[in-house]
């Protein structure tokens, strides 16, 4: 009783701190990101400068297979606008990539430059006709590869020999998730337990320069009831903040009840994360530097999430990279269940561990 006491007189004056409505408004925010900034699916276009320096029968040849896969099957003359200077272009669309030919290899070579895109020009010399390619540095090692081999064997034996090499996919029955839904699980973490680390200790640092703390000391409750009753309303907080970003984009499909178990869980954690480094400093100041470095190190995870290629593996010992995988594993159609659990049992625990030694 005195827990439940504790809780609702915490709930009613959180909501009179702006405190209270962070993770409200950041939810919002995030929410509307996602639904007017984040595409379901993002374009994959390519965009690819060419300039011909060979005989004229060989550059029509070339224009004539590029025309092709034209969409409307024919050219149209554009003017492209960089660094206030205008080029005179013919556009050729396709489905997945346009392509504009200019005139000159020194248009190329600026565009590429300008514009961080693929430059070709296509040239020859006494051995026959080859291909160079102005690429911008950041390039796979595989990709640079292809451009050096693509154009050895003729086109059509090479998509032959593509098309039958045998593909299997290793998971089938799914949904895959779109970039939108795809983008949820760091998102959640960011208002879930990095806001609730960050919230709580400004809590506890408003509440010590008030001198609640030291009240406490001289009443019948326990320190550890205060605690768990801010604790309980950054619960709170973060499951209804959580709710307003996910029931929009991704409906009645998701296992609700396994999501606010890992919600409380991972909460959990960050909040008794947030008492643990409140307990060492007087005020938010003096705790800025060490608040600011662990919610960087703990973001880390969200960037190897959005770059697949970057994930060294000292980045699955953060915790924020088991509970970004958690929330994937909760939207996705064939989810581990026993991975969610056993994640929620770890983070209930060592946030139960933290939780004690931030009462000590």
């Amino acid at each position: 009783m005195k827990l439940w006491h504790s809780f609702k007189k915490e709930l009613k004056l959180a909501s009179q701190s702006f405190y209270f409505y962070i993770e409200f408004i950041t939810a919002i925010i995030i929410l509307a990101v996602l639904l007017f900034a984040v595409p379901e699916n993002f374009a994959t276009d390519r965009t690819e400068y060419i300039a011909f320096d060979v005989p004229a029968a060989y550059e029509e040849h070339i224009r004539g297979i590029l025309l092709e896969d034209d969409l409307d099957g024919k050219s149209a003359m554009v003017e492209i606008k960089s660094n206030r200077q205008l080029y005179q272009a013919e556009l050729i669309e396709e489905e997945d990539k346009k392509v504009y030919i200019l005139e000159t290899e020194a248009e190329v070579k600026q565009l590429a430059e300008d514009k961080r895109k693929l430059g070709v020009v296509i040239t020859t010399n006494d051995q026959g006709i080859f291909y160079r390619y102005y690429v911008q540095g950041y390039e796979s090692d595989r990709f640079k590869n292809t451009l050096q081999i693509i154009h050895i064997k003729d086109a059509e034996v090479l998509k032959g020999e593509m098309d039958q090499q045998d593909v299997r996919p290793l998971l089938t029955g799914f949904t895959p998730l779109n970039d939108r839904e795809n983008a949820i699980p760091p998102l959640l973490v960011l208002n879930g337990s990095l806001m609730g680390f960050f919230v709580i200790a400004a809590y506890i640092f408003l509440d010590k320069q008030e001198g609640v703390i030291k009240a406490y000391a001289v009443t019948a409750a326990a320190v550890w009831q205060y605690l768990l009753s801010k604790v309980g309303v950054l619960l709170l907080t973060t499951i209804i903040s959580s709710l307003i970003i996910v029931i929009p984009i991704m409906g009645l499909q998701l296992n609700y009840p396994l999501l606010i178990l890992f919600l409380l869980t991972t909460g959990f954690f960050g909040s008794s994360l947030g008492l643990l480094l409140a307990s060492f400093y007087h005020n938010i100041m003096q705790s800025f530097g060490a608040l600011f470095t662990l919610m960087m190190g703990l973001s880390i995870p969200s960037i190897s999430y959005y770059i697949a290629s970057w994930e060294p593996v000292w980045v699955r010992y953060i915790p924020t990279y088991a509970m970004i995988q958690g929330f994937k594993e909760i939207i996705v159609d064939n989810q581990s269940i026993s991975y969610v659990l056993m994640a929620s049992l770890g983070f209930f625990v060592t946030g139960l561990v933290l939780f004690i030694i931030a009462n000590q």
